[in-house]
């Protein structure tokens, strides 16, 4: 199950999307507006999501949240973005890695 996220999340909002793939939450996140979308097997997915609710793509970047380490990881093939010098499935510039955070 995928949610947005406009806040903290819940604890039912957190065991929901962590459903599926069930270790980890796919995630992306809308820097400029403040929210997330997070959930299902796909970055993209959480992406559809996000588009539909009126975020742009160059504002979406994505990630993983493992509850076990609490570690956000930023690697997805969405981020490999040349024309905004992150050419790698890993988030480089370090401001969009903490607005993301």
């Amino acid at each position: 199950m995928i949610h947005i996220v406009r806040a903290r999340a819940t604890k039912q909002q957190m065991d929901d999307m962590m459903a599926v793939p069930g270790t980890y939450i796919k995630l992306a996140m809308d820097i400029r507006r403040e929210i997330l979308a997070g959930g299902d097997a796909l970055h993209a997915d959480c992406e559809a999501v996000l588009l539909e609710d009126g975020s742009r793509q160059e504002g979406i970047w994505d990630a993983d949240w493992d509850p076990v380490p609490k570690q956000v990881t930023y690697e997805s093939l969405i981020n490999i973005r040349p024309h905004l010098e992150n050419r790698s499935l890993e988030i480089w510039d370090l401001k969009v890695r903490e607005r993301c955070r």
